[in-house]
C-alpha cells in the first residue's frame, strides 16, 4: 500500500490530525509519572493505570475516526433525537448517580451488571452544543417566532444546565458560557440572550440565598461552591474550610502551586516529580501542574504551542467552511475545548477557584477523553468535507453556498 493511500486514513486537516496523534502520545508520560500516586487510592498498580490510559486513547482515536466518517449533516439532523436520551440519563443520574473515589457529587452512571461507569453530563454538553448549532445554521432565514426560539432554544439550556449544576457546578457554568457565546456567534435575537442571562442570574441567585439560608433544598452543592470561593480568596484561613472535600481540594491547590515552583525552568526531568504523591489528582484535574514540574516551563510552552495550533488550524477550516452549521459547530467545539483548557491551566496556577475539569487529550479518564476526541472528530469531519468541496470546486464561501446549501 502506498504512502498516499495510507495517508487517507487520516481524513481531514493533516496537520490537526498529526500534533492530536502527538499530544495523545506526550500524555502517556506525565499519566505514566502521577498515576504512581493512584496505587494508594485505587486498586491496582501504575502500569495497569497507565495500560487503560493507553487503551482509553486507541480507542478515542478509533472513535474520531468512525465520527468522521459519518457526514456532520446528519449527526446534527440527529443531535435533537440524542440530546433527549442524554437529558433522560441526566435524570435518572439524579436519581440513582453514583459517586467515585470518594466525591460528594453524583455524577456516574454504571452499565448494569458491569462496573463500566460514565458521565452524561459530558455528553449532553457536547450534543446540546452540537443542537444549538445545527438550530441557528437552519433557522437563519426562516426567522423563528420567539416562542420556538424560548422553547426550542433557550428550554433545552436551561434544563442541561440545571440536571448538570446539581453535582457539578463548574461544568453548568461552562454549558452556560459556551451556549451564549453560540447564540451570540449565531445572531440569535440580542433581547433573548440578556434576558436569559438575566433570568438565570436571578434563579441562581435565590437558589444561593435559600440555600445558604434555609434547609428547604437537600442534597446541594451551594456550600461547597462557597467554601472553595472562600479557600480562593484566603488560603490559609482553615476555618474557612467546611468539609472534608474542600479540604483536599484547598490542600490539592496548594500542592499544584508548589509542584510549578519546583519545575522551574527546565523541570526535574520525567518520572522525577516529587510532588506527585502529595496530589490526589495529579494525573487528571492537576496533571499541568505536574507536566511543569517535570518538564518546566520549556515543557509547558511546547504543551501551549500544540494547543494553539489546534485553535489556528480550527480558525482556518472556520475561514473555509462554506455552511453556517459547519463553521458555527466548529467554532463552537472550538471554545469548549479553549474554555476546558483555561480552566484546567488557571485552577493549577491559582488564577480561578479549584474545580473538577481534566486537561484535554493529557489528563488520565474514561468518559472525559473520549468526548475529546468525539469533538476532534467532528471538527475533523467539517474539514474533510471542506477538502472534498475544495476538489470539486465548490469550496469558495462566496461561490460554493448555493451549490451545497441544499445538504443542511
Amino acid at each position: 500500500m502506498s504512502a498516499s493511500n495510507k495517508i487517507e486514513y487520516l481524513k481531514g486537516d493533516k496537520v490537526l490530525w498529526i500534533v492530536i496523534i502527538l499530544l495523545s502520545l506526550i500524555s502517556v508520560l506525565p499519566v505514566y509519572s502521577a498515576s504512581s500516586n493512584l496505587d494508594h487510592v485505587n486498586t491496582g498498580s501504575t502500569t495497569t493505570h497507565v495500560l487503560k490510559h493507553i487503551l482509553f486513547i486507541f480507542v478515542g482515536l478509533c472513535l474520531m475516526r468512525v465520527v468522521i466518517m459519518v457526514r456532520y449533516q446528519l449527526i446534527g439532523k440527529l443531535s435533537l433525537m440524542i440530546l433527549i436520551f442524554l437529558i433522560l440519563l441526566l435524570f435518572l443520574t439524579v436519581m440513582i448517580g453514583s459517586t467515585i473515589d470518594g466525591a460528594s457529587a453524583s455524577r456516574w452512571l454504571y452499565i448494569p451488571g458491569t462496573q463500566v461507569g460514565f458521565q452524561p453530563s459530558a455528553s449532553a454538553y457536547l450534543f446540546l452544543i452540537v443542537y444549538l448549532c445545527r438550530y441557528l445554521g437552519i433557522k437563519r432565514e426562516k426567522e423563528p417566532s420567539t416562542v420556538e426560539n424560548i422553547f426550542q432554544v433557550l428550554v433545552p439550556v436551561f434544563v442541561v444546565m440545571v440536571l448538570v449544576g446539581k453535582d457539578n457546578g463548574s461544568t453548568a457554568l461552562m454549558i452556560f458560557t459556551t451556549s451564549m457565546v453560540v447564540l451570540f456567534i449565531g445572531k440569535f435575537p440580542t433581547k433573548l440572550i440578556i434576558g436569559f442571562i438575566v433570568s438565570m442570574v436571578i434563579l441562581v441567585s435565590i437558589f444561593i440565598t435559600i440555600a445558604l439560608t434555609t434547609n428547604l433544598i437537600k442534597a446541594n452543592r451551594v456550600h461547597t461552591w462557597k467554601s472553595r470561593i472562600e479557600n480562593y480568596m484566603g488560603p490559609n484561613k482553615a476555618e474557612q474550610v467546611d468539609s472534608d472535600e474542600d479540604k483536599v481540594k484547598n490542600y490539592q491547590s496548594m500542592q499544584a502551586r508548589a509542584a510549578i515552583v519546583h519545575g522551574g525552568l527546565t523541570g526535574m526531568g520525567p518520572g522525577k516529580s516529587a510532588l506527585k504523591v502529595m496530589l490526589p489528582q495529579s494525573s487528571s484535574d492537576f496533571i499541568f501542574a505536574i507536566i511543569v514540574e517535570e518538564y518546566g516551563l520549556f515543557g509547558a510552552s511546547v504543551l501551549l504551542i500544540l494547543y494553539t495550533i489546534i485553535f489556528v488550524r480550527i480558525i482556518i477550516t472556520v475561514h473555509n467552511t462554506p455552511l453556517l452549521f459547519g463553521a458555527l459547530m466548529i467554532i463552537s467545539l472550538g471554545f469548549m475545548l479553549f474554555l476546558q483548557i483555561f480552566i484546567n491551566i488557571a485552577v493549577a496556577v491559582n488564577i480561578i477557584p479549584v474545580t473538577g475539569q481534566p486537561l484535554p487529550l493529557m489528563s488520565y479518564g474514561g468518559t472525559a477523553i473520549l468526548i475529546t476526541y468525539i469533538q476532534l472528530g467532528l471538527i475533523l469531519n467539517v474539514s474533510s468535507r471542506v477538502q472534498t468541496l475544495n476538489e470539486e470546486g465548490i469550496g469558495n464561501r462566496k461561490t460554493g453556498l448555493q451549490d451545497i446549501q441544499d445538504i443542511a
